[in-house]
């Protein structure tokens, strides 16, 4: 059953697992996936890709408070819900972007794109596939209580909550990647940008590269002075890479 909101909706693709979604603009679907620190961190792609498209973008169970039944355990869950996302509202061309653990779940939809819904494919200080030699470091959540919450707290957090932890953990395992995906990336067949901040401390640059080249013919952009989330960081950069990519390949 689908329950329409204003600006989106929410679904309920399996027996006890509501799943919310954003929707706004009108055009070319894109898809939109948010990595540890949940959809705020993607916000200014949602607005930037509004303008000129439709754009969906889910929050991924176990973020914002909503509900993560214990069977959804894997990005494989997430991968298979977001493919028949794209199936049930009937999407083609679909531009997925995915940033940090989004982007391993956006990645993993490419390959398994059997339906040959998604028209191109933009990754961003993903994470996902096992590079020898290249770690990836966790952000963790500061100590103490949310912002608003206790005296004093005005700040911001800095890196996902506690129960975004959780799920996250949950979702990438005790080893945040899958070791086969480095080479199931060689069945991607669409346009592929990899858009990595050049002071990224999460995901190094160099593990970045990695991944691109793993994918068939994917380019590579390195953002000055952007750190995990360029679009935020560095936006006028990241866009310009962003939107230079797509009008090279005609969308």
């Amino acid at each position: 059953m689908t329950t329409h909101l204003t600006g989106g909706f929410t679904l309920e693709p399996y027996p006890g697992l509501p799943l919310t979604v954003r929707d706004v603009g009108a055009g070319r679907p894109v898809l939109v996936l948010h990595g540890g620190g949940g959809p705020a961190t993607m916000a200014g792609v949602v607005d930037h890709f509004a303008a000129t498209s439709r754009v969906l973008a889910p929050t991924h169970p176990g973020w914002e408070d909503t509900p993560r039944p214990e069977w959804f355990s894997d990005v494989g869950d997430l991968v298979e819900t977001y493919l028949d996302l794209l199936d049930d509202h009937d999407l083609r061309d679909v531009l997925v972007i995915g940033s940090s653990f989004g982007g391993w779940i956006a990645s993993e939809m490419t390959v398994r794109d059997r339906g040959h819904r998604i028209g191109g494919l933009i990754i961003m200080g993903a994470f996902g596939p096992e590079v020898e030699g290249h770690e990836v470091r966790f952000p963790t959540a500061p100590p103490g209580p949310p912002p608003g919450e206790g005296p004093g707290a005005t700040a911001p957090r800095r890196g996902p909550s506690p129960a975004a932890l959780q799920a996250l953990v949950a979702y990438a395992g005790p080893s945040k990647s899958d070791p086969k995906l480095l080479y199931r990336l060689a069945r991607v067949t669409v346009p592929a940008l990899a858009v990595w901040g050049a002071d990224d401390t999460v995901v190094p640059p160099d593990f970045g590269r990695a991944y691109a080249a793993a994918i068939p013919g994917a380019r590579f952009a390195l953002i000055p002075g952007a750190g995990h989330l360029p679009t935020r960081e560095a936006p006028e950069t990241a866009f310009a890479a962003i939107d230079g990519f797509l009008a090279s390949i005609g969308r």
